[in-house]
C-alpha cells in the first residue's frame, strides 16, 4: 500500500492519540473532515491500521513486581520454540516476549505478584517439559522510560 504525507501524519497522530477527535485530527493535518476520516478507514480496511486501546497502568490496580529474565532452550529445533511460545501465551504473568539471536533465546517481561510468586513460576517452568537449558534474571529496580514508540516512516 503506497502513503502518502497525510496517511504518514495521521498514523503519526494516531499512535499518540487514538482518541481524537474527527475534526481535530482533521485540522492536524490540513484536510477537511470527510477526506481526513476516508483515509482513516481506508487505513484500518487495509489493516494498517489494527484497532485503538487504552494503556492501562497496572500498578494503579494492583501492585506488581516486573522482572526480565533471559532463557535459553536445551535445544534449538521449531518444536522446542513452538513449546516454549506456547507455554509464554499460556501464562498470564508473561506481559512481554521477544525471540532474540546472540547467546540467548528469548527475551521476557513477568509480572508478577512478588518475587516468591516469579521463582515459583520459574521453577515449575523448569520441572515442565519445556526444556529450558538455564535462565537469567534480572529484578527491575525503577523504571526508567516506558512510552509508544513514534511513527516515522518514509513516504516510498
Amino acid at each position: 500500500m503506497k502513503l502518502d504525507r497525510y496517511d504518514l501524519k495521521i498514523l503519526e497522530i494516531l499512535a499518540q492519540d487514538g482518541r481524537i477527535t474527527k475534526s481535530k485530527l482533521a485540522d492536524a493535518i490540513n484536510l477537511s473532515v470527510s477526506p481526513c476520516w476516508e483515509r482513516v478507514r481506508r487505513l484500518e480496511k487495509a489493516g494498517v491500521i489494527e484497532g485503538y486501546s487504552a494503556r492501562i497502568n497496572a500498578n494503579a490496580l494492583v501492585k506488581r513486581t516486573p522482572v526480565w529474565v533471559q532463557v535459553e532452550l536445551k535445544a534449538h529445533n521449531a518444536e522446542s520454540f513452538q513449546r516454549f511460545e506456547a507455554l509464554v501465551h499460556a501464562t498470564p504473568e508473561a506481559t512481554e516476549c521477544v525471540a532474540v539471536g546472540g547467546g540467548v533465546d528469548y527475551l521476557l517481561k513477568i509480572e508478577a505478584d512478588s518475587i516468591d510468586a516469579y521463582q515459583r513460576l520459574i521453577d515449575a517452568w523448569l520441572v515442565s517439559d519445556v526444556g529450558i537449558e538455564r535462565y537469567f534474571t534480572y529484578i527491575v529496580t525503577k523504571t526508567v522510560k516506558q512510552q509508544v514508540p513514534p511513527i516515522q516512516l518514509d513516504s516510498r
